[in-house]
C-alpha cells in the first residue's frame, strides 16, 4: 500500500542522506587541508567552496535523520 508520499523506503533514504552529508563534510575538510598543503595557496573562492561544503555536510547530517527517519514516517 502506497503511503501519503508514495512508496518511499525511509531507512534507505536516511542512510544515503547521512552518507552524502558525511561525504560533503569529509571532502570539504580534506580539500581545505590537503589541497592547500599540496598545491600551495588557493584562491579565495576555493576556500569558500570547501567551507560551504563542510557547512552543508553538517546541515545534511543533522537534518536527514529527523526529516526522513522521524517526521515523514510519522505523517504517513
Amino acid at each position: 500500500m502506497a503511503g501519503r508520499y508514495g512508496d518511499l523506503d525511509y531507512p534507505s533514504i536516511t542512510k544515503r542522506g547521512m552518507a552524502f552529508g558525511l561525504l560533503l563534510f569529509v571532502v570539504g575538510a580534506l580539500g581545505d587541508t590537503v589541497v592547500a598543503s599540496t598545491f600551495g595557496p588557493l584562491p579565495a573562492w576555493e576556500y569558500t567552496l570547501f567551507l560551504d561544503m563542510e557547512i552543508l555536510g553538517i546541515v545534511v547530517l543533522l537534518l536527514t535523520p529527523f526529516v526522513f527517519g522521524v517526521a515523514l514516517p510519522l505523517t504517513e
